[in-house]
């Protein structure tokens, strides 16, 4: 048990409808507030008192009507030194989640093992007290950690630099604006050393430079051996930050595997449709009488069926159609959106072994091959179509067919180079550049 960071077992947590739906914990926020004017000291004190209740393992005595799960039956665990992204729609129950591990609110049953001290950034507001400076907040934010003074003494100037905020270190925080708030909260969390730091969606509150800032002082924390739960919609943060993800729909857990994987699985549910479709009913399939559609797939080179690209390598989109009558010259075509509706580009067979020339009776197997480096990350949808060019018609086109993710990554050949930061544009092509130079002449 030594190397696990977090364990949860069989996790479960029903809130009453109409009721406050904490099961009559106390929320950390509300102990703050009922303490409106006590002294930085006292606050500190009850800090620690929160802090010191352990994990909890609550039997249920009975079942009211008038209840919703908002998890039930979760269990996993996180190894010492990992990062681990948690995802999943609006309502999933990932912020629930994430409040019992912060021990904010308890569990109506199952069990929580947190092995190393908790830093928390969960949404504006948690854990600050508004009349309190920024200054006095960090002291007391690392008091819940369980530090000493002196140990947040040594942290406190680097924390004030990173949230910008050094004009208002000693201004109460109910007069900073939600950018200032967040970033304070973020440096806090982030440089108070926490053994785990858990972090939501409140990064998307700040500016793009200071969410690229954060997520670099976040794998910065993640190197020096310490453990990162993070809460995003942002997949393309998932995948170049985490090593694993895990899924959460409907209060319990979808899918626990690679980011990238679980990322694809989280992107083809909402679009409903995945990396394969197959048309196994013939007379259903789409086209007519002389050509019909069975199946599309996104490939790669070795044949296997994926829905998370590297962005640097090779694909294929094939189409698997069956010609039904012989006799025409038949011309299969991909279409390439990306998830705002942009079309990227149109792609159709005008290969010379092919073209022009009448299809016999068959099936017909075409890929269309993507290089590497060419698309941007993030989530594409293709559309296919059959025709015959002379005289033009048209014998099947099927609308979002497929869907597959491209994800990036910091290696060495990608076109991301050096830049950490989003890149726009819905292509990302990797181009040879030359550069020449001439030297000055002497002095």
């Amino acid at each position: 048990m030594a190397d696990i960071a977090v364990k949860v077992h069989d996790l479960g947590k029903r809130y009453e409808i109409g009721t406050r739906g904490n099961g009559g914990a106390t929320m950390l926020r509300e102990a703050l507030s009922n303490t409106f004017k006590t002294p930085v000291t006292k606050l500190a004190s009850l800090a620690r008192r929160l802090r010191s209740r352990g994990p909890a393992t609550v039997a249920v005595s009975s079942v009211s009507p008038r209840h919703i799960w908002a998890l039930r039956n979760v269990s996993f665990e996180v190894p010492r030194g990992e990062i681990i992204g948690i995802i999943g729609p609006n309502g999933a129950g990932k912020s629930t989640l994430l409040k019992i591990l912060s021990r904010i609110t308890e569990p109506t049953e199952g069990r929580v093992e947190i092995h190393g001290r908790v830093g928390s950034l969960l949404e504006i507001g948690t854990g600050f007290h508004p009349e309190l400076t920024g200054r006095e907040n960090a002291y007391l934010s690392g008091a819940l950690l369980g530090m000493r003074k002196v140990e947040i003494d040594r942290k406190l100037d680097e924390i004030i630099a990173f949230a910008e905020i050094e004009k208002f270190a000693d201004s109460p925080v109910k007069h900073y604006s939600s950018g200032m708030y967040v970033r304070l909260a973020f440096a806090v969390a982030a440089h108070l050393e926490p053994e785990i730091l858990i972090v939501d969606e409140v990064l998307a509150v700040g500016d793009v430079a200071f969410q690229r800032k954060c997520l670099n002082k976040m794998e910065d924390v993640r190197q020096h051996g310490r453990t990162i739960l993070f809460v995003s919609h942002n997949m393309q943060a998932i995948t170049r930050l985490c090593t694993r993800a895990v899924l959460i729909s409907h209060g319990g857990i979808q899918h626990d595997g690679s980011a990238a994987e679980t990322a694809g699985k989280y992107l083809m549910a909402s679009v409903k449709t995945g990396a394969e479709r197959v048309w196994s009913e013939p007379l259903s399939a789409p086209g007519d009488g002389v050509a019909r559609l069975r199946k599309v797939r996104v490939r790669d080179e070795s044949g296997c069926t994926l829905d998370a690209i590297d962005i640097r390598r090779t694909f294929g989109i094939e189409m698997v159609f069956e010609v039904l009558e012989d006799g025409h010259t038949l011309s299969p075509a991909v279409e390439l959106y990306n998830e705002s509706g942009t079309c990227v580009f149109l792609s159709s067979d005008v290969d010379p072994v092919s073209r022009g020339k009448s299809r016999f009776r068959g099936t017909v197997t075409s890929v269309a091959w993507i290089p590497g480096n060419l698309l941007s990350e993030g989530l594409f949808l293709v559309t296919v179509f059959l025709s015959t060019v002379r005289p033009l018609k048209g014998h099947f086109h099927q609308r979002d067919a497929v869907a597959f993710h491209v994800v990036d990554s910091f290696a060495p050949d990608s076109a991301r180079g050096d830049w950490d930061g989003p890149i726009p544009g819905v292509v990302r092509p990797l181009l040879k550049w030359t550069n020449e130079v001439s030297e000055l002449a002497g002095p």
